[in-house]
């Protein structure tokens, strides 16, 4: 995979991990998966809850 600096740079701010470190250890990209994943569910419930405050 090709990353970019920056790509590399908010990988360890959010993370703590490096690319070459996410691509071989299974374990820790499924760790980071799994927080991303949580992420986008609760900016999802975030959204819906703004979208309806908005339609009021």
């Amino acid at each position: 995979m090709n990353y970019t600096p920056e790509m590399e740079k908010a990988m360890q701010q959010t993370h703590k991990i490096c690319y070459a470190e996410y691509g071989r250890r299974l374990d820790k990209r499924i760790a980071v998966e799994k927080k991303r994943q949580q992420e986008y569910e609760q900016c999802k419930l975030l959204v819906a809850g703004l979208d309806s405050q908005i339609q009021r």
